[in-house]
């Protein structure tokens, strides 16, 4: 159950964006946060998801992404909103949220 709402925030948190060098840097307790307001309630998922996010390799421009909250009806399903290889890794980072998250909550 929490593995599916964790790979279902994923969209939902994602949206289109833009990368500027004068926004702070985007941390895991930033997307952690984040994923907590759009649904994942329990905060210890929420900060394990956010570091497997983080650790991922995610730029910080797809991280940004991740903290959006627009509409994601316009948003590219093989995309996410970000560039292909962050949205690859986005991707990478959901399939392992269940083994590195889940049950250590």
């Amino acid at each position: 159950m929490l593995i599916t709402m964790a790979i279902a925030a994923l969209p939902l948190v994602a949206a289109c964006g833009d990368d500027k060098a004068d926004q702070p840097q985007v941390t895991a307790a930033d997307l952690s946060r984040s994923l907590q307001e759009k649904g994942i309630k329990d905060a210890n998922l929420a900060d394990c998801a956010a570091k497997v996010y983080v650790d991922e390799g995610i730029s910080q421009a797809g991280l940004r992404i991740l903290l959006k909250s627009d509409d994601t009806k316009a948003v590219d399903p093989e995309t996410l909103g970000m560039s292909k290889q962050d949205a690859d890794l986005a991707r990478s980072a959901t399939r392992k949220i269940a083994g590195a998250c889940i049950g250590k909550s």
